[in-house]
């Protein structure tokens, strides 16, 4: 949980207005969000639902700043469930919807800011299907290092077409930079947003995956009792040792590059055959016998040892497949997952 905001004279400007409104109450705030433009909502959202929690001290302080007494014994948590509950009784169903769906997506003030902090690879995947003009109008607004990692990603002679429209490119007309900027908004921003949202099963998947195997099957076994289907989605979603046989040749190399070799060796030890058997293979021959040598000289080793080595190395795993790094197939011939 967020630490409490006990100093007052830390806080921001927003940030006592965020305090503010979720002071007021519903019915009060309600009347000050029908007088603020959309731009306006939209930022104090985001600062209302990233508060975390404020002492009361804090807000005694603030109402005395605001010359009305109030006295609060209690405490103020700032969510995305508080605030959306707030925006519903001031604003219509769907406006409130795409507030609350921007403001879970990137932080940023701008819609420039925003799409500065989306993975350059998720940028580049989207852009795959924008003209080369739209791409070149958007690298340059944002950050040119950013940029830079975006153009990387795209198709070589794709890329160069939109560096031909960014060396030719004059002054961008307001009317075109806010028609690329609404069609980010309204279609790249939502999309995210949504996407960004962790189904309940894909959490647990997560939690099991760091259980130990007794643990986990011990919990698995009285869910499937209770709610099957359930069960069946986790065990579906969850990501083991032994699904690094669905990483291909040059995502094993990557791999074998960042993995600490007596932790792979020790994981290698307890894994599948199919498992051991990718690894070895993308391995040079002397490599390949070195680490043999180093598991054999092993002996018999702790099953927690072997559990703590494998779920170490699926973490590093999950998180290079989070950065692009690596592909973890979900064994289609055109659908893949990245965790």
């Amino acid at each position: 949980m967020a630490r409490v905001k006990d100093d007052y004279r830390s806080l921001t400007g927003q940030e006592k207005a965020a305090i503010f409104m979720l002071s007021l109450g519903e019915e009060h705030s309600g009347k000050l969000f029908e007088m603020m433009d959309n731009e306006e909502i939209r930022e104090l959202s985001q600062v209302m639902a990233s508060l975390g929690s404020v002492s009361s001290t804090v807000i005694e302080r603030l109402f005395v700043e605001f010359a009305d007494q109030l006295s609060s014994a209690g405490s103020l948590v700032g969510t995305f469930d508080s605030t959306e509950r707030l925006l519903r009784k001031a604003l219509p169903k769907d406006r409130v919807a795409g507030i609350m769906e921007e403001i879970r997506g990137p932080a940023g003030r701008t819609m420039w800011d925003k799409l500065d902090n989306v993975h350059e690879a998720v940028l580049a995947n989207y852009f795959k299907n924008e003209y080369p003009q739209t791409i070149a109008v958007v690298l340059s607004k944002i950050r040119p290092d950013h940029a830079a990692r975006v153009l990387s990603l795209l198709p070589e002679n794709y890329a160069m077409e939109v560096i031909m429209r960014l060396l030719r490119m004059e002054a961008v007309q307001k009317e075109v930079l806010d028609s690329v900027e609404k069609t980010l908004r309204s279609e790249f921003m939502t999309n995210l947003a949504r996407t960004q949202r962790r189904d309940t099963h894909e959490l647990m998947a997560d939690i099991f995956n760091n259980l130990d195997r007794n643990t986990e099957n011990r919990f698995i076994t009285s869910l499937e009792e209770r709610n099957r289907e359930s069960a069946e989605r986790i065990k579906a979603l969850m990501f083991t040792f032994d699904d690094l046989v669905r990483v291909d040749k040059a995502g094993i190399q990557v791999l074998l590059r960042t993995v600490e070799k007596d932790k792979l060796a020790m994981a290698l030890k307890g894994g599948a055959d199919s498992v051991k058997d990718l690894f070895f293979e993308n391995m040079s021959e002397r490599a390949g016998k070195m680490m043999k040598e180093d598991m054999e000289a092993m002996g018999p080793v702790r099953l927690r040892d072997v559990d703590e080595a494998q779920a170490e190395i699926v973490v590093i795993a999950k998180q290079l497949a989070d950065s692009g790094e690596i592909v973890i197939s979900t064994g289609g011939d055109e659908d893949e997952m990245i965790f």
